[in-house]
């Protein structure tokens, strides 16, 4: 699990023990009160166990915490809904999970993307985006349907040409240097890539390899406005609407950004990657 998840769990645990001990009441005195066994009070104010909506209901009233319940279960929904597993995600195809992940970006002003290792989805050329995603259907079992995964995959390119959104991306320079697909395919993503640097209503920065670093590299993460951060691992797919994960991802993006070159300096370092393919 996911040390997001892990942390939310723990997290959540702890405020349902400050509301028990702000009532002033015991552990075994609140089994008693909500029927639930003694252990599992321990269990879930220790983040080991999630607790039901039913559950909380019945904490809240016996803590005099009414006022809390419904900001609790939106935190618990929200935690439940941190972690997706990409076998169960996948069950719809890769075109669905591709899909999925238009929802995230209707409606959001500003979208930020870093990546360490791979071009931007929304970035990718069809040639690229097949590489990629052919790796993924291979890895996962998926249903080879990787065509029209890509098909759907470059259609989300629309949102950078409507003039709703605001993109800013930040890549680390290894991410123009890994090689998905061949020589021709890599110049072209490289090309597109020089393009970009041009369109207004993006900002697209990059990390030299030698920049001091004050930020360490990090996971791929995309986050929309200030409301939503997604991130993929190679078992999950999370989803954090906390606000404290929200402003830890904002505050590390803020700080890769001012790592990252852009303008002429960004189109120095993808001419420099095209030139050294071989």
């Amino acid at each position: 699990m996911s040390e997001q998840v892990l942390r939310a769990k723990e997290a959540f645990g702890a405020r349902l023990r400050d509301i028990r001990k702000d009532a002033g009441i015991s552990g075994r005195e609140l089994a008693a009160v909500t029927g639930m066994h003694f252990t599992k009070i321990s269990r879930l104010e220790n983040g080991k166990q999630n607790p039901s909506e039913k559950d909380i209901r019945a904490w809240c009233v016996a803590c005099g915490a009414d006022d809390q319940h419904d900001d609790l279960v939106a935190t618990l929904r929200g935690i439940e809904g941190m972690w997706i597993e990409w076998r169960r995600h996948l069950k719809g195809g890769l075109g669905h999970l591709q899909k999925t992940f238009d929802r995230f970006h209707e409606g959001a002003s500003v979208v930020r993307s870093y990546e360490s290792i791979v071009v931007p989805g929304i970035l990718q050329t069809p040639d690229y985006a097949h590489a990629v995603l052919k790796i993924a259907n291979d890895f996962y079992g998926g249903d080879d349907e990787v065509d029209g995964a890509v098909d759907v995959r470059l259609g989300r390119q629309r949102f950078l040409h409507q003039g709703k959104q605001s993109f800013l991306f930040v890549v680390e320079f290894w991410a123009l240097k890994t090689r998905f697909g061949d020589v021709g395919v890599m110049r072209e993503q490289l090309e597109r890539l020089l393009a970009v640097t041009t369109f207004p209503s993006i900002s697209f920065g990059v990390i030299p390899p030698d920049v001091v670093r004050g930020m360490w590299p990090g996971e791929g993460v995309w986050i929309f406005d200030e409301k939503i951060a997604v991130v993929e691992t190679t078992t999950a797919e999370l989803t954090i609407t906390q606000p404290s994960e929200i402003a830890l991802f904002l505050r590390s993006f803020e700080r890769l950004q001012g790592h990252a070159v852009y303008g002429s300096e960004a189109r120095s370092l993808i001419t420099k990657a095209i030139e050294e393919l071989e």
